[in-house]
């Protein structure tokens, strides 16, 4: 745990002033945040602190100032959700750089194929989210683009509430469901095809990473990023995902007696 932050549970201590600025500075969607939405954002980043566990890889010293800006990062798509989403887990490991992942996966046939990935992050169900470095401080940097690896990887632990990541986040019925493919798979199907079409012709990709026409989950956790990160853009790109989206962080779990629960 941090040597700032409190020991003890729900006793959070205030995050150090400059450290604040300079996150907001360093992270401009944050600083564009009502002032309303900042305030709330640095009490929740508070109490994240206090629930969850950092760890640097290979001797990497977590200072508090990434800690902060990784905790504020993690904390904007529950800005309005509350810190329930994020209580199945308590570790965050974070490496300098991109991290190399030995694969193994068995084929319809049977046959087993072992390979290696490089990942900038990831999330393991009810396990700790991995983050590189690096790349949450290119983050800073990459909102023109829609990228965040911060928002991705813990968008995954959200979609992960209800069991394995499959681009549905948790919602409470069946009918909101059913409301959220309607808009999610038709979505999903027409960025496959852009992407598909890009690569075979030659023609420019879209605007969203490619790497969300690899699966739903993956394709909302890209959407998210650009979500949260260049609304602007994301909005004149994907105007039906805007609603939806604007209905599930901003509502569906939000409670008016204790927003950040």
């Amino acid at each position: 745990m941090l040597q700032w932050v409190s020991a003890i549970f729900n006793r959070p201590k205030a995050i150090p002033e400059a450290i604040w600025k300079k996150t907001l500075t360093g992270y401009p969607f944050l600083a564009r945040l009502s002032a309303e939405d900042r305030s709330r954002l640095r009490a929740l980043t508070s109490r994240f602190l206090t629930q969850k566990e950092f760890s640097g890889a290979h001797g990497l010293r977590i200072t508090d100032a990434m800690a902060i800006a990784i905790a504020a990062q993690a904390c904007l798509p529950i800005l309005h959700l509350g810190l329930r989403l994020y209580d199945d887990f308590k570790g965050i490991v974070v490496h300098r750089g991109a991290m190399i992942a030995k694969r193994e996966v068995t084929d319809g046939t049977g046959v087993v194929h072992r390979y290696s990935e490089v990942l900038a992050g990831e999330a393991m169900e009810r396990g700790p989210v991995t983050l590189s470095w690096q790349d949450v401080q290119a983050s800073s940097q990459a909102e023109g683009k829609g990228y965040n690896v911060v928002i991705h990887e813990f968008v995954h632990k959200i979609d992960m509430r209800d069991g394995s990541a499959n681009g549905c986040p948790p919602l409470p019925s069946r009918s909101a469901r059913d409301a959220w493919h309607a808009v999610m798979t038709p979505a999903y199907r027409d960025f496959k095809e852009a992407v598909a079409m890009a690569k075979r012709f030659g023609g420019a990709p879209p605007w969203l990473d490619a790497y969300g026409a690899t699966s739903p989950a993956e394709f909302f956790a890209v959407a998210c990023e650009a979500y949260f990160v260049n609304r602007q853009v994301f909005k004149l790109e994907f105007l039906s995902l805007t609603e939806i989206f604007d209905d599930f962080f901003a509502k569906t779990y939000s409670s008016s007696r204790n927003p950040l629960a």
